[in-house]
């Protein structure tokens, strides 16, 4: 699933007001991340996860491995945050960031 430029612009410009729910600590991807992270996914849609490494390349590299796990998509990184996206088949309007914020 590769996002094309709007709907990418469109996907940062929720992130934006997000608040990042998941975050890996320099112990790396814990099944109980994998799981918190993949539920947060389930409900929202749309979530933030911070990574605490230092090292640049590192951290890309965690947030790729992640995504590849959760079956999602990095929509943007900043600095040590990523915005990943999955989509679900029936989601939740009162939970789900893509709902509760998109532009009418």
């Amino acid at each position: 699933m590769s996002l094309k430029g709007a709907q990418k612009k469109e996907l940062r410009s929720i992130g934006h007001h997000l608040n990042p729910v998941v975050l890996v600590s320099e112990n790396g991807l814990s099944e109980g991340l994998i799981k918190e992270a993949d539920r947060a996914l389930n409900d929202h849609e749309l979530i933030k996860i911070r990574f605490s490494l230092n090292d640049r390349e590192e951290r890309l590299a965690m947030m790729n491995e992640l995504a590849t796990k959760l079956g999602a998509e990095v929509v943007q990184t900043i600095g040590k945050i990523g915005l990943f996206l999955r989509r679900a088949q029936k989601p939740n309007p009162k939970l789900s960031n893509l709902l509760r914020f998109a532009e009418h």
